[in-house]
């Protein structure tokens, strides 16, 4: 979005307009509301940045819920931001460290700082693009506790403010930026701050683990078992004793795995009844080994991230599939040995194998009408075919 577009959806008619669309369907719909709009008297550059809005708003309800009905968005605001339900997860740690006036240093469309002000915790968003700024300024106009800066993070007067929260700019345009001393604002400026105030940083679940100080919690979190961040924290709006954590949120609700520390790996073993598929948060904690002995599993390779059992244990940390039998890994005795037992639909997974599921999909000729879930591993040095159910 430019700031012409932000003109268009903030004057009064844009703003009217945009409330009053039905829900983003199809591209046939969106077809004929362009036509009645503009058949109507609006100006297609209004009815362009409406119905942009409309279909943002559309994307954000999987992050924001109804929240998403009244708020402006960017494109890359709203990929960057927080989901609300971990935003509000981030915000009880300052209201439980007893903090009560945070900066929100880089809001971007101010999902954060939304769940901040929400727990009556007063807020300084500093956002150094223009446009995303005054997005976030509409987001958090409800709240009288939350005010936005246009300004650079590195630029702001902390004086008074009792903590401090992060989400370091990790793209430029659209290309990735890997070095962290060109985020912005830069890893060693977060790091800097954390000296200082009660800190939380948000960063990417991927980051090289060297970067991760040692006198921090290390916090992945996953939605769905998707890993969408992890989350650094110093000070009081760390946990003591916890230096890393997997949070696992899904249907079940949620549930965390912690330790000091990366735990040691389980024992290998052969292959049980069942095999557990960590949680990606799990993985990216280095907490198998725990999952592993709160399972009484063992790992199926040394370098595979998967588990095994003869028992089954119910667990909201891996996924458990029930394995039928071990084939093996050759095109031609898979093609046969699923045709055989009438599968058609098969989900393919793989660990530890240089395989690409989707080709493989392809040379399998499948046409049954049962399903089952095909697991590419090794045990030991042997690439084996895991022929089993999700139970």
């Amino acid at each position: 979005m430019d700031a012409a577009e932000l003109r268009e959806v903030l004057s009064l008619e844009g703003l009217r307009l945009l409330d009053a669309l039905p829900p983003y369907e199809s591209s046939a719909d969106v077809v004929r509301m362009v036509a009645d709009l503009r058949k109507a008297g609006h100006s297609p550059g209004l009815v362009a940045a409406v119905l942009n809005q409309s279909k943002l708003r559309g994307r954000a309800r999987a992050k924001f819920g109804d929240f998403a009905d009244r708020m402006l968005f960017t494109e890359a605001g709203l990929e960057q931001a927080t989901r609300l339900q971990v935003a509000a997860l981030h915000a009880g740690r300052f209201q439980r460290a007893g903090v009560h006036w945070v900066a929100d240093m880089g809001c971007g469309i101010g999902a954060d700082a939304m769940a901040l002000a929400a727990l009556d915790i007063d807020v300084t968003a500093v956002e150094r693009d223009e446009v995303t700024a005054a997005v976030a300024t509409y987001n958090l106009a409800p709240f009288t506790g939350a005010r936005v800066e246009h300004a650079a993070a590195e630029e702001v007067d902390l004086a008074g403010i009792g903590g401090v929260w992060l989400d370091p700019a990790r793209r430029s345009e659209k290309v990735r930026l890997k070095d962290p001393a060109d985020w912005s604002p830069s890893l060693d400026f977060a790091f800097g701050l954390a000296e200082h105030y009660p800190t939380g940083i948000k960063l990417g679940p991927g980051i090289d683990r060297d970067l991760i100080p040692a006198d921090c919690e290390a916090q992945w979190v996953s939605v769905d078992h998707e890993v969408v961040e992890l989350g650094l924290w110093f000070g009081a709006v760390a946990r003591p004793g916890i230096g890393r954590a997997a949070l696992v949120i899904g249907a079940h609700g949620s549930a965390e795995l912690t330790a000091s520390e990366d735990s040691a790996d389980a024992d290998t073993g052969p292959l049980g009844e069942y095999l557990y598929e960590p949680d990606g948060a799990v993985i990216r904690a280095r907490l198998i080994g725990d999952l592993a002995r709160q399972l009484g599993a063992r790992m199926l390779h040394p370098t595979i991230a998967y588990l095994t059992s003869d028992a089954r244990a119910d667990t909201p940390f891996a996924s458990r599939f029930r394995i039928r039998e071990t084939l093996p890994l050759d095109i031609r005795s898979l093609k046969k040995e699923l045709a055989s037992r009438d599968i058609g639909t098969l989900e393919i997974k793989k660990r530890g194998v240089d395989i690409d599921p989707a080709s493989l999909r392809g040379k399998l000729g499948l046409k049954g009408t049962q399903n089952a879930t095909l697991i590419l591993t090794r045990l030991g040095e042997k690439r084996v075919a895991l022929l089993a159910d999700r139970d």
